[in-house]
């Protein structure tokens, strides 16, 4: 057996999430159902992490076996000759058979865009409207009290069945350039809806309805009550996995990953 990663890009508006579901389109179902007609079998696809529906990736890295070494560009072009126009194979590479897109992720990472412009816009098409001026220098102070391991209990949507709460938090940050605003978070791993849940909260303190201290008290009281609506999941993409704890997490955010860049760390 051959083992391959890709890097997976897609729109989740059209998908129950990424995670395959009995009955509901999702990405991995139809990943699967790609490669059964590719390969005549099925084949068993692993993600390094699991995304809600609605929420979108640019960097979403899959991992599977083939029983015999392919073309890796000749898979790429024919996957993507079968695959929706919403989803798309942007890097393959053969990896070592320890490689998993899951365990052997080190960090995360999510964007969440939002439009601060008064007037709406179809560019970016992916983001969250806001017209009213957000203060972004009081979200940065904000965002800057959830670096480090914490428990997010209170950033976490309610009645969830996964019991851990904690998570390590290597980058949070936000940046505006000409009315749009990058909220970046990298951490080793998210609860359900959490980076939304934090992103309304971000809302009410760059509204400057609450103080960036607000977020110590959510995480002290581990009160999702406490914290800001759930926003939409549009806005949203997971960004990044990074295989390598050596890599510099604040590079990677400022700069564009590409389709050639060795998004695997070592393991190839």
């Amino acid at each position: 057996m051959t083992r391959y990663a890709i890097v997976l890009e897609y729109d989740g508006k059209n998908y129950s999430g990424s995670q395959k579901q009995p009955n509901r389109a999702t990405i991995q179902s139809t990943l699967e159902d790609a490669m059964k007609i590719l390969f005549k079998t099925p084949i068993k696809t692993i993600f390094s992490g699991r995304t809600d529906a609605g929420v979108n990736s640019k960097g979403q890295v899959v991992h599977f076996d083939l029983p015999e070494k392919v073309e890796t560009e000749r898979l790429i072009n024919s996957l993507n000759g079968i695959l929706p126009k919403d989803i798309s194979v942007n890097a393959i590479a053969e990896v070592d058979k320890t490689f998993h897109s899951q365990k052997k992720a080190v960090y995360r990472w999510y964007r969440y865009i939002i439009n601060n412009s008064k007037q709406r816009t179809i560019w970016p098409q992916k983001a969250l409207h806001i017209r009213e001026k957000l203060d972004v220098d009081a979200m940065n102070k904000a965002l800057s009290y959830l670096e480090g391991v914490h428990d997010f209990s209170g950033f976490k949507s309610a009645n969830t069945e996964n019991p851990a709460k904690e998570c390590k938090v290597y980058l949070a940050r936000c940046k505006s350039e000409k009315n749009v605003i990058y909220v970046d978070i990298a951490a080793n791993r998210f609860l359900y809806n959490m980076i939304r849940v934090i992103v309304g909260t971000l809302l009410k303190i760059g509204q400057g309805q609450w103080e960036p201290e607000k977020i110590l008290q959510i995480l002290d009281s581990k009160d999702r009550q406490q914290a800001g609506k759930t926003v939409l999941p549009d806005g949203l993409f997971y960004m990044f996995v990074g295989y390598n704890e050596k890599i510099n997490i604040e590079d990677n955010v400022n700069m564009e990953i590409t389709k050639d860049e060795n998004i695997f760390g070592k393991t190839c």
